[in-house]
């Protein structure tokens, strides 16, 4: 279960790093991106990253893919899986896939070490999660009872606190033993796959990508609010291991009361 306390309890300082506009929050998250990649590729070893759906992952995407950054990136060093995905088909205009794939692989010269993304037909959700699961054990060679480490885990935020497909006051919350679950999201009357927290807690770093003036109420209450992850589930991120870095935008982060670093 989700516990509540008095007020929300961070094990470290919050690392919230504010920028101008939503392509300046792409702009940062790709260069951090880019030099982990690399010091992992220097390193001789795989790194491994749950992608987001969403407007500014949209944007990273791009950027990524773009004479700026493609050729300093090493792609084939590099495999790619998903933090959720809605449940549709890979070529339905809604899909976190179909959105990466045709924003960034489609657009690169070379072949990343490996693209996982969650499979959304000929099953049920059920199943999907439980394949999904599956793959990432094989992957990362955890048994049952492990908890894989993603190297990096990119999360958006929803205008109600929401991140991957971690809604407010639905099962996946409470989950603590399964890698994926299928979660139906009632005020969308819609069925999503999505990585559990203790995946999402595991990763070596989390960078979440929050920009637009809609998400500054839900914003300061995860960073600044009473702890209540049950109603703004990106809490959940406070309890990570690894470390989590916030890029906002100057909009987003309207309403916050702290002092944070301005990039």
């Amino acid at each position: 279960m989700v516990n509540s306390k008095p007020k929300t309890q961070n094990p470290k300082p919050l690392d919230v790093r504010i920028a101008e506009s939503p392509p300046a929050v792409a702009a940062d998250a790709a260069e951090l991106f880019t030099q982990r990649s690399q010091q992992a590729a220097s390193e001789g070893r795989f790194y491994r990253v749950a992608l987001s759906g969403g407007s500014t992952p949209r944007l990273l995407y791009g950027l990524l893919a773009s004479d700026t950054f493609q050729g300093e990136i090493p792609w084939g060093n590099i495999q790619f899986f998903f933090g959720d995905e809605r449940w549709v088909p890979h070529n339905h205009r809604e899909s976190n896939y179909k959105m990466a794939r045709d924003e960034l692989f489609k657009k690169i010269a070379r072949e990343p070490a490996g693209i996982f993304p969650i499979p959304t037909e000929g099953l049920t959700p059920e199943e999907a999660a439980e394949r999904y699961e599956a793959t990432l054990r094989e992957e990362f060679r955890v048994k049952e009872g492990e908890t894989p480490a993603f190297d990096l885990v990119f999360l958006g935020m929803g205008d109600d606190g929401h991140c991957a497909s971690l809604f407010p006051h639905t099962p996946a919350l409470h989950e603590r033993k399964r890698l994926v679950v299928a979660n139906y999201v009632e005020k969308l009357s819609a069925q999503r796959i999505t990585l559990t927290p203790p995946v999402l807690q595991s990763a070596r770093e989390v960078i979440f990508l929050v920009t637009g003036e809609s998400k500054a109420p839900a914003l300061r209450e995860v960073l600044e609010g009473e702890r209540n992850p049950e109603e703004y589930p990106s809490q959940l991120l406070h309890e990570a291991k690894g470390d989590v870095i916030w890029f906002a935008d100057r909009a987003a982060a309207m309403q916050l009361q702290r002092k944070y670093r301005e990039v």
